[in-house]
């Protein structure tokens, strides 16, 4: 019997185990050990960063599965590298791998406050909640000094426009002052994303996102300066985090969140083998379940896009989930009602600094 061939050791504090191709690659390609290299430790994988030339930063949807018809991502890819990131297949597009170069290869917005500018100035804009985030952390560890999301939260500061926020990372802590001033007003909420309170597990599955802990601490200051914060059990994997859900929603709600939410595992695409070969190498004893448990809630499949289903999937399992969610939101109250964010206060931006359009001001 032919000897199995082994994958090549991962690089260390990444979450994707590989670089699979992406499937819009002629050639395919996949590291592998031929057995030399036995002995070497797995090395470390810098991030690469580079500027995108964007001409618009707003992104719009027609999606009945979100609450927003608009959307700002200032980064495409994401150093969190969180195994089960559905954002993951968009680095195809790129010509790169949903793998490890998702989470290396940086791409981001440099001008995108400026950006954001020109779109509210347009003719006939007509002011709604932005949400900030929906595919990539807007405070993942670069924007510590890149400094893109902050670029973009001024200039929504600066004409009164409402947004929302989503991250795990700490991070969002640094604009609280921002948030603090918004939320007085009716502006700006946040959520904060918790699928773990497990640090082994959270380790594995999101190697450089915040720890359970900080994300907690987040939540508690965010709440003590006034911003109304919801806490996102996102993704509920059946098998590996899903008998935490009662546990993160408690912590969070002591913690003084006032809503919560959650999402199934989604697995489109490239991620649903990435999953399989992180769940494989990290969580051997639970592979098996855990997939056979996500399939339970997909219709046989790893992954299915239907419309209304594609969050919370379908099925018992699913719906075991689902109920435990609600009873645990109702338990620990957070289901307390939202004011509405106040779009009428935007005022438009007037461009052209001291040229003619100024003189008739």
């Amino acid at each position: 019997m032919a000897e199995a061939v082994k994958s090549a050791p991962a690089p260390r504090g990444r979450g994707a185990k590989s670089n699979r191709t992406g499937r819009f690659e002629a050639n395919q390609r996949e590291a592998f050990d031929d057995g030399w290299g036995e002995e070497e430790e797995p090395k470390q994988l810098k991030t690469e960063l580079q500027a995108m030339k964007s001409r618009t930063i707003i992104a719009r949807n027609q999606s009945p599965d979100v609450g927003f018809d608009r959307s700002i991502n200032p980064y495409r890819g994401c150093s969190h590298g969180c195994i089960y990131c559905y954002a993951r297949p968009a680095h195809a597009y790129l010509g790169l791998s949903p793998g490890l170069d998702f989470e290396s290869k940086i791409f981001f917005k440099p001008h995108a406050g400026e950006l954001l500018e020109k779109e509210l100035a347009k003719p006939g804009y007509k002011p709604a909640t932005i949400h900030i985030g929906g595919d990539t952390d807007p405070y993942q560890p670069d924007e510590k000094q890149l400094r893109v999301t902050r670029q973009v939260i001024e200039v929504l500061e600066r004409y009164s426009h409402p947004f929302t926020i989503i991250t795990k990372s700490a991070l969002v802590l640094r604009d609280l002052d921002i948030y603090s001033r918004l939320a007085e007003r009716k502006l700006a909420r946040v959520a904060i994303s918790i699928t773990t309170l497990d640090r082994h597990l959270a380790r594995s599955m999101e190697p450089r996102a915040a720890t359970p802990g900080k994300r907690i601490e987040a939540v508690r200051r965010l709440t003590e300066a006034g911003v109304p914060v919801t806490v996102m059990f996102a993704p509920a994997i059946p098998g590996l985090n899903d008998h935490e859900v009662e546990g993160v929603l408690e912590a969070a709600a002591k913690a003084g969140a006032r809503g919560a939410g959650y999402v199934a595992l989604r697995l489109p695409r490239e991620i649903a083998q990435l999953f399989e070969e992180w769940l494989e190498t990290d969580h051997p004893d639970r592979a098996r379940r855990v997939m056979s448990l996500v399939r339970q809630i997909r219709h046989g499949e790893a992954y299915k896009a239907t419309w209304g289903e594609r969050m919370v999937g379908d099925g018992p399992v699913a719906e075991v989930l689902r109920q435990r969610f609600h009873l645990a939101v109702k338990k620990f109250g957070l289901d307390q009602p939202w004011t509405p964010l106040d779009a009428s206060q935007f005022t438009p931006p007037r461009l052209g600094g001291s040229g003619q359009m100024d003189l008739f001001g």
